[in-house]
C-alpha cells in the first residue's frame, strides 16, 4: 500500500532521474517505485519474507521493477540479479529489455549486462565496478552458475550490496511443493538454492513480481474460526501495487462490463461448446470431414474463430490505412491442449481450412460471402461502439477476398524452447511474420512470452485443475490495448472455463481492493469445509479456484443457467416450500418490515427443497453443499443476537423470463436496490447475518419455461461480512 514518501532515500540520482526523463514515469509510477525501494531499503526481506510488487496481468509491472533497479542502484545497490522463469526465450526477453531500458547508462559504462550463463570469464575490475544486472533463469544449471560466479570466479561480487528481483514470481508454488508421502510442504529446489545463496551473502534485499493473486500476504496474523482453530499465514514484509495505465485491458473488460449489453465489451466472449473441443484434440473421422470444413457444424465455433480473425484484422488495418497510419500485423492465439499430437492436428485444421477459404474466395462460392458477412455483422457491432471511420461490408469483402488470395495468414505451433526461439524476433517477442498470425500452442505461451496485437483467443483448458496462478498467466488475452482493437477482439472458451475466470477476476480484485483500503491489516480469510461439515481455515496455496467463493460485503450469490423439473415433478415440492415459508413467515421469531428471521437450518431445509425441483443446463453449477455451507458460515461468523439465524425476504408472482433480450440465461431476477425491491430491502436487513430472496416465478412456457411455477432462491451476505475466500475443494 504506498504512503508518503520522505527523503530517506535520494531521488536526483543520475539513473532514476535518466529514467523519469526517457520513460516519462506518471506519479502513481513513481510513487509506486520509490514506495518500494524506500521499504527495501528500511525493511528486513528474505525469499521467505519478500518484498512484494503485485500488478496485473500484463499492466506494465515490468517497466515498473526496472524503475526499481535504477533507483536501487543510486541507493547503493550494485549488483540486481533478476531470476526468470526457465525458458530461453524469457531471459532473452528479459536481456533485451533490461539493455533498452538503461542504454544510455551502458552506453556511459556506468552499467553492464550479463546472462549468467553468458558471463565472460574475464570480467574485469574496471567492469566489476560498474553497476551489473545478471539475468538468471530460474533453473538447476543457472543457479549452480551464479553461485560458483559469486563465491568462487568473482568472491569481491558476494560483499556488494545485492538485490533479488523475482519476476512472474508465485509464492504459492515457486516456494512449496506438495510431499504426498509425508503430507508436508516442503521447499522446492530452486526457492532452496536462492535461499542458500542469501545466507553466506553479506547485505542482499529480496522483491518478488507477480499478477498472480496468491494473497498469502492477506491473511491476518492470526485468524480463529469457531471452536479454537487456527491458522497462520505467512506474509510478505511489504506490498505495493503496480498502477493500472489508461490503456489496460483485464478482467474488468472481459467479466464486469460484458453484462453492459450496450459496451462493445459484451460482443467478446463466444461460448465453445465442450464437444467441440473434443474435435480439437485429434482428427476422427468419423466427426469430420476435411474436405467439408467451411460447411460442418461441430466445428462452428473455431470457424467462426478463424473468419473473425481474419475480418477483425481487415477491419483494423482497413482503418489505418484510411486515417493514414501504419497498418499494424495482428495475432491469434489457440490453447485448448498441451500435447505436440494435438497441436499438429490443429494446425493441420487451420491449414485446409485457410486453403478451402481461399479456393472458395477464387471460385466465386456463395459460402465465401456467406461467411464473411456473418463475421462482418457480428464485430461491425462493436466497432460501432467506438470512434472512427467503420467500413461498410463490401469494403472489407474486398479486404479479406485479397488477404485470402494472397495468402496473408500464418500458422505457427509452438509447444517447445526450439519453436519459440525460431519465432522470437530480435526483442525477444514472437515475431508477427505475416499481416495475419495465428499461434497454436500449450504451456510454452503461458510462460511470459510477449504475443503482440493479439485479438482473438481460442481457449480450452481444463478448469478442474486450474490452481491460483495458473489461469492468470494463460489470459494473453490482458494487457494495453487500444479501444479500436478491443472492438475487434473475440474471446472463445466454453462457459464453464468462463466462468472459472470470472471467478478469479473477482477474487484478484477483491484482493487488490483489500489493499487499497488498508485490508491487509485485517486480513482475506481463507476457509473450506471439512469432513466434519465445519468452516475451518484452510491455506490459499491449496485452492483450486474452479472452486472458490468469494464472501463479502452485501454480495449477492444465485443459481443461474437452469431449467425447472416437469410441473408433474416439482409440483407437490413447490407447494411444500410455499406452505412451510408461510408457517416460518407467522411464526418467525422477528419480523423487520416485511422480512422475517428464521433459523438457518430451516432455510438451509428450504433450499434443499428447491434445488430437488431445478435442472441446471451443460456448463452450469449450483453446488447445494456450498450453499448451505456458506449459508450456515455467515449466519454464524457475527456474535449478535441474530447468530444462528437468516432474514427471509419473499416475493409472489414473478414472471421473469429465462432469457433475456440477448440469448443469454437471465441473472437478476430480484429487482434493483432501488429502495423498493427485494433486494434493497434483503440488504437493510442483511446487517449481522445473512437474507435469502425466495422469488415465486410463474415459469411460463411462453417465458421459455415449462409452465411450472418455481421458486428462485438468491442469497444475500451481511453487511458485516469479513471478506473471506470460501472454497469447496482444495488439492
Amino acid at each position: 500500500m504506498s504512503v508518503s514518501l520522505d527523503q530517506s532515500i535520494r531521488l536526483d540520482g543520475q539513473f532514476y532521474q535518466t529514467l523519469k526523463k526517457e520513460k516519462r514515469y506518471n506519479w502513481e509510477t513513481s510513487q509506486c517505485i520509490e514506495n518500494t525501494v524506500k521499504s527495501l531499503v528500511e525493511e528486513h526481506t528474505s525469499a521467505n519474507r519478500p518484498g512484494m510488487l503485485l500488478g496485473k496481468v500484463q499492466s506494465g509491472k515490468t517497466r515498473t521493477f526496472l524503475g526499481v533497479m535504477g533507483l536501487a542502484y543510486d541507493n547503493g545497490y550494485d549488483l540486481v540479479i533478476i531470476l526468470t522463469k526457465g525458458t530461453n526465450a524469457l531471459a532473452r526477453q528479459t536481456y533485451v529489455r533490461v539493455h533498452q531500458e538503461f542504454a544510455s547508462h551502458i552506453e556511459d559504462d556506468y552499467m553492464r549486462v550479463f546472462d549468467i550463463m553468458g558471463l565472460p570469464d574475464n570480467l574485469r575490475k574496471w567492469e566489476r565496478r560498474q553497476k551489473l544486472a545478471f539475468i538468471v533463469k530460474k533453473e538447476t544449471k543457472n543457479m549452480d552458475r551464479l553461485k560458483q560466479t559469486l563465491f568462487e570466479k568473482y568472491p569481491a561480487l558476494s560483499s556488494k550490496r545485492i538485490l533479488f528481483i523475482d519476476d512472474e514470481a508465485d509464492f504459492a508454488s515457486v516456494a512449496y511443493q506438495k510431499n504426498t508421502e509425508a503430507n508436508i510442504q516442503e521447499m522446492r529446489v530452486i526457492s532452496g538454492k536462492i535461499d542458500e545463496l542469501r545466507k553466506v551473502l553479506t547485505s542482499t534485499s529480496y522483491l518478488q513480481v507477480t499478477a498472480t493473486p496468491y494473497s498469502l500476504y492477506l491473511q491476518p496474523e492470526e485468524r480463529r474460526i469457531h471452536e479454537n482453530k487456527v491458522f497462520q499465514p505467512v506474509r510478505p514484509a511489504f506490498t505495493e501495487l503496480v498502477p493500472v495505465h489508461d490503456q489496460y485491458v483485464g478482467g474488468e473488460m472481459y467479466f464486469e462490463k460484458s453484462k453492459d449489453d450496450d459496451h462493445l465489451a459484451s460482443y467478446l466472449f463466444h461460448e465453445v461448446d465442450d464437444r467441440e473441443l473434443e474435435v480439437m484434440k485429434k482428427l476422427d473421422r468419423r466427426r469430420l470431414k476435411l474436405n467439408e470444413l467451411l460447411y460442418q457444424k461441430n466445428i462452428t465455433n473455431i470457424r467462426q474463430a478463424f473468419v473473425n480473425f481474419i475480418v477483425g484484422s481487415s477491419i483494423r488495418r482497413w482503418q489505418q490505412r484510411k486515417n493514414g497510419d501504419r497498418m499494424k500485423k495482428y495475432s491469434f492465439m489457440i490453447h485448448t491442449e498441451r500435447g505436440k499430437m494435438a497441436h499438429a492436428w490443429q494446425e493441420e485444421l487451420l491449414n485446409r481450412m485457410d486453403a478451402q477459404l481461399k479456393e472458395s474466395a477464387q471460385n466465386d462460392d456463395p459460402i465465401f460471402r456467406e461467411l464473411i458477412e456473418d463475421s462482418y455483422k457480428d464485430l461491425i457491432g462493436s466497432v460501432s461502439k467506438v470512434d472512427g471511420p467503420k467500413p461498410s461490408f463490401q469494403e472489407i469483402f474486398y479486404e479479406v477476398r485479397k488477404a485470402v488470395l494472397e495468402e496473408h495468414v500464418v500458422s505457427s505451433v509452438v509447444n517447445s524452447e526450439k519453436d519459440v526461439n525460431e519465432l522470437l524476433d530480435h526483442t525477444g517477442q514472437l515475431q508477427l511474420r505475416a499481416p495475419m498470425n495465428v499461434f497454436i500452442g500449450g504451456q510454452i505461451l503461458d510462460r511470459g512470452i510477449t504475443i503482440g496485437n493479439l485479438i482473438g483467443f481460442f481457449y480450452g483448458r481444463n478448469p478442474k485443475s486450474f490452481q491460483q496462478d495458473t489461469v492468470l498467466q494463460h489470459s494473453r488475452m490482458y494487457g494495453a490495448r487500444p479501444l479500436e482493437d478491443v472492438a475487434v477482439t473475440r474471446f472463445y472458451t466454453t462457459r464453464s472455463i468462463y466462468d472459472v475466470m470470472e471467478r478469479i477476476h473477482e477474487f484478484d480484485t477483491e484482493l487488490r481492493e483489500s489493499f487499497e483500503r488498508g485490508g491487509h491489516e485485517q486480513g482475506v480469510v481463507f476457509i473450506q469445509k471439512d469432513p466434519m461439515e465445519e468452516i475451518i481455515p484452510c491455506s490459499p496455496n491449496k485452492i483450486l479456484l474452479s472452486n472458490i467463493r468469494m464472501l463479502k460485503p452485501h454480495k449477492r450469490m444465485l443459481p443461474i443457467g437452469f431449467q425447472t423439473g416437469y410441473k408433474t415433478h416439482i409440483q407437490k415440492t413447490i407447494n411444500q416450500v410455499t406452505k412451510q415459508l408461510e408457517k416460518w413467515r407467522v411464526s418467525a421469531v422477528k419480523h423487520k418490515g416485511e422480512a422475517f428471521l428464521i433459523p438457518v437450518e430451516a432455510a438451509s431445509e428450504i433450499l434443499a427443497q428447491i434445488y430437488q425441483t431445478i435442472e441446471m443446463e451443460h456448463g452450469y453449477e449450483w453446488n447445494l453443499e456450498d450453499y448451505q455451507s456458506m449459508l450456515h458460515y455467515l449466519s454464524n461468523e457475527h456474535e449478535s443476537k441474530e447468530k444462528g439465524y437468516v432474514w427471509i425476504v419473499m416475493r409472489h408472482g414473478r414472471q421473469i423470463k429465462r432469457l433475456d433480450q440477448n440469448g443469454r440465461f437471465e441473472s437478476s431476477p430480484d429487482t434493483p436496490g432501488n429502495g423498493q425491491g427485494e433486494l434493497a430491502v434483503a440488504r437493510n436487513v442483511a446487517t449481522h447475518v445473512p437474507a435469502l430472496i425466495l422469488l415465486h416465478q410463474q415459469g411460463k412456457k411462453e417465458q421459455g419455461w415449462r409452465g411450472a411455477p418455481f421458486w428462485w432462491p438468491i442469497l444475500v451476505a451481511p453487511k458485516e461480512t469479513k471478506t473471506a475466500v470460501y472454497a469447496s475443494k482444495t488439492v
